[in-house]
């Protein structure tokens, strides 16, 4: 029997494929195993969404060839859809297929000859028009899920690649997404996350739905117990959406609203389609409609032409939103996008100064969060065992809970008490059996 190693760098909708790719090649016989291991197979799904992302990528290709020099290796994702050339002289590679066409990756593997050389199948991704269903039907575990519903994005901010990895945004049709949802429902699993390249376009090529509306079908599918989904922007929390959100009772509170930057200069730069008053705004509504809401977000720093004062703005800014999380990003200059041919580019010191500045409110932000809930009684979806009696799980707000039992809490929610936190972590007690 051949053995297979499918491996994701990058984002939950590249880990979601390649657990669907793994799938593939196990329905056809293959063993499937990590990617650490001896394989004669592997499939590498590429990041590119900064340079170190690219490093990661070939870093990992080099080191499975060297543990099985004859193994076919097949590069799959967005590196290989933007630099297919670059893909290919890369030591070690057989396959180039890029973000679409993964379906038939079984095929294309099973019919390479090594005489062929490197064979390459990447496309124009930009004429696009169609999801490429792409589902996983057998589950690893059995408490939250992640359900690719969208690719593709059209936004085009000025220091993003990933338009020109995934191309115009496909919406997966509305049946086949409560199609698997009900498959998790009834595999045990007890929470899903709705994830995407740009969630929030969901729907917007169908004409027929909206994210809004995808949301409200997936909470009608009984079992289910929970429902996040992937980052979305401010524009998308209108007064309809916040309130919609407080009648689902099964959508979390928790939201990953994306910033980028607390400055509107900096926002207008990277042509992202907000500015702060109406990120301000979003966040209102949210913490109007959902009182213990967390709100967590990206910002990036050391963007090129970024003032001190333009920092100091956005830290501001943060500061005031009181973020329960901020995943800080140094800026990286990205060929082939418009910031990265700017001639103010800022030093590296410059970006890690204000790197750690920012993480350091992130952190009194995260640790005032955690001390607002201590003495409330939460809901914890328990997920797994820590150590022996400590069992770890989230509140719907994404709060991460420890708390202490002499029963298998696995997969189960129950009300807890929160008495304290450590780090990022909150410490209670279960209220009830």
């Amino acid at each position: 029997m051949k053995r297979i190693a499918s491996y994701a760098l990058g984002c939950k909708v590249n880990q979601y494929e390649s657990e669907a790719i793994a799938e593939l090649f196990a329905e056809k016989g293959y063993e499937v195993v990590s990617v650490e291991d001896t394989a004669d197979i592997y499939v590498i799904n590429t990041c590119t969404v900064t340079n170190f992302g690219d490093k990661k990528s070939r870093q990992l290709i080099r080191k499975v060839k060297r543990q099985n020099p004859q193994a076919v290796v097949a590069v799959v994702g967005c590196y290989a859809q933007t630099a297919p050339e670059e893909m290919k002289a890369v030591e070690g590679v057989n396959l180039v297929i890029g973000t679409k066409d993964k379906g038939k990756i079984v095929e294309l593997v099973e019919q390479y000859q090594p005489e062929e050389g490197v064979c390459s199948y990447v496309t124009d991704i930009m004429h696009e028009r169609v999801f490429e269903p792409l589902e996983i039907k057998k589950l690893a575990n059995r408490t939250r899920a992640y359900l690719k519903i969208q690719d593709g994005c059209s936004q085009f901010c000025s220091y993003c690649i990933i338009p020109y990895a995934r191309g115009p945004i496909r919406s997966r049709a509305p049946e086949d997404v409560l199609a698997e949802v009900r498959r998790l429902a009834e595999n045990g699993f007890r929470e899903v996350v709705l994830a995407g390249i740009h969630v929030a376009s969901y729907g917007k090529d169908l004409k027929t739905t909206s994210l809004l509306d995808i949301i409200r079908q997936v909470h009608g599918v009984e079992g289910i117990d929970r429902i996040r989904f992937s980052s979305i922007e401010p524009n998308v929390v209108t007064e309809e959406f916040a309130a919609a959100m407080a009648e689902l009772p099964k959508v979390c509170d928790h939201f990953h609203l994306s910033l980028q930057s607390g400055c509107d200069k900096t926002l207008k730069e990277m042509n992202r389609k907000y500015d702060t008053a109406k990120y301000r705004q979003a966040v209102a509504l949210l913490k109007k409609y959902l009182p213990d809401v967390a709100v967590t977000t990206d910002i990036i720093v050391g963007f090129p032409g970024e003032t001190e004062e333009d920092f100091r703005q956005s830290a501001d800014f943060a500061r005031e939103m009181g973020f329960s999380k901020i995943h800080v990003f140094p800026y990286s200059p990205k060929r082939g996008t418009p910031a990265a041919e700017r001639k103010d580019q800022l030093p590296n010191s410059v970006k890690q100064e204000r790197s750690h500045a920012l993480i350091a409110v992130g952190e009194k932000l995260a640790e005032r969060f955690l001390q607002a809930h201590v003495g409330k009684v939460m809901p914890v979806l328990f997920e797994r065992a820590v150590e022996d009696g400590v069992y770890e799980g989230h509140t719907t707000n994404y709060m991460k809970v420890h708390a202490k039992s002499g029963q298998d809490l696995s997969n189960v929610i129950l009300p807890v008490r929160i008495l304290s936190w450590e780090g990022e972590m909150a410490l209670g007690e279960v209220t009830e059996s």
